[in-house]
């Protein structure tokens, strides 16, 4: 099949494109390349006549208009947004104008598509969104496709606005739209920012591991490529109108996530061991929630996706990778941001 995926050169996006040109799709990678992206994540397909690279953004309507226009998709795969927490709290707007207005552009720009096209019952408009839509969970209960939506920050919210959205125009003008929200994603290929990233350069460095208050906030990990196969199995056999939580089964405090991967460091890179001396408590982020975990047993039951990677497999091939890849992060380091405490709500 043809794919346009929007945030194509991002973390989920790239691995996407990966496995959906290894799979044989025909994929346009439509990215606006903002801090976050980076075309390297894709050099193992960046030759194959599978793939098409669209430097667009989804703020720009008549720009998506004509990547729509110039490639026929059958299925759009819509993950690019405005994605780290930290940054929401610090500059709001930004995430208001990509994930609420550019996720509107896009929808008017593939319902114009769709309609000019005959309406074709093949087509499909699947939005990628997030388990932090739903808010916090107590000690015990999960996420599921029923759950209210109850968003904490910038980010969560305009998440939340952006699946709303996407709903309206599926009953509203019958667009054929499915939504996926998806638990903590982590693996290779992820932007230096974000947690475990994070964690393991500034113990590969002897810099201080920070954690947020005392480390009690729990997530459910889902690695990235499992992540990727869930996603085309909803994007190609998705029911209309339906939406899939996808987790990974893989719940675990941030302190103890820290100290896997420093117990994985010092066996990987001893030099530094004991690499959990580094840990450092640091002030805890405005609004951070307590739990997120997701029932996956929908898109079990329906279309038979199950995570096959555990949270101990994923670190370690995490770790290695990135132990194994500096060639790719080093040059990130310098991006606006990262390795500097964001989100403070000062």
């Amino acid at each position: 099949m043809k794919l346009l995926v929007t945030g194509g050169a991002g973390f989920i996006g790239s691995a996407v494109v990966r496995l959906a040109v290894a799979q044989g799709h025909h994929v346009i990678n439509l990215d606006a390349l903002t801090y976050a992206a980076n075309l390297e994540n894709l050099a193992s397909v960046a030759k194959s006549a599978l793939y098409t690279f669209e430097q667009s953004d989804i703020r720009d309507r008549a720009s998506l208009d004509h990547v729509l226009g110039t490639h026929n998709p059958d299925i759009i795969m819509h993950l690019a947004a405005e994605s780290h927490v930290d940054r929401s709290i610090d500059a709001p707007s930004d995430f208001i104008e990509t994930n609420i207005t550019g996720t509107f552009n896009l929808l008017e720009a593939a319902r114009a598509y769709w309609i000019k096209r005959s309406k074709p019952d093949s087509f499909r408009f699947h939005h990628i969104s997030t388990d932090e839509v739903f808010g916090s969970l107590g000690p015990a209960g999960t996420f599921s496709e029923t759950t209210p939506y109850d968003p904490r920050s910038p980010y969560s919210a305009s998440k939340a606005a952006s699946d709303h959205l996407v709903r309206a125009w599926g009953e509203t003008y019958g667009l054929p739209v499915v939504i996926t929200n998806c638990s903590n994603n982590y693996g290779p290929y992820h932007f230096p920012e974000k947690l475990i990233p994070v964690v393991i350069l500034n113990a590969l460095h002897g810099r201080p591991i920070p954690v947020y208050g005392a480390g009690e906030n729990i997530r459910d990990w889902l690695y990235v490529e499992d992540h990727a196969q869930a996603l085309l199995t909803v994007a190609t056999q998705g029911q209309v109108g339906r939406t899939y939580a996808i987790g990974g089964r893989n719940e675990a405090r941030n302190i103890d996530l820290v100290q896997m991967i420093c117990t994985l460091m010092d066996e990987m890179h001893p030099s530094g061991a004991p690499h959990a001396r580094l840990i450092s408590f640091v002030t805890d982020r405005p609004g951070h929630d307590a739990r997120y975990a997701i029932d996956p047993s929908r898109i079990s039951a329906e279309l038979g996706w199950q995570p096959s990677v555990t949270l101990e497999q994923g670190l370690r091939k995490t770790v290695r990778w990135y132990l194994d890849n500096a060639a790719w992060w080093q040059p990130l380091l310098a991006r606006q941001g990262v390795g500097q405490r964001l989100g403070t709500g000062g």
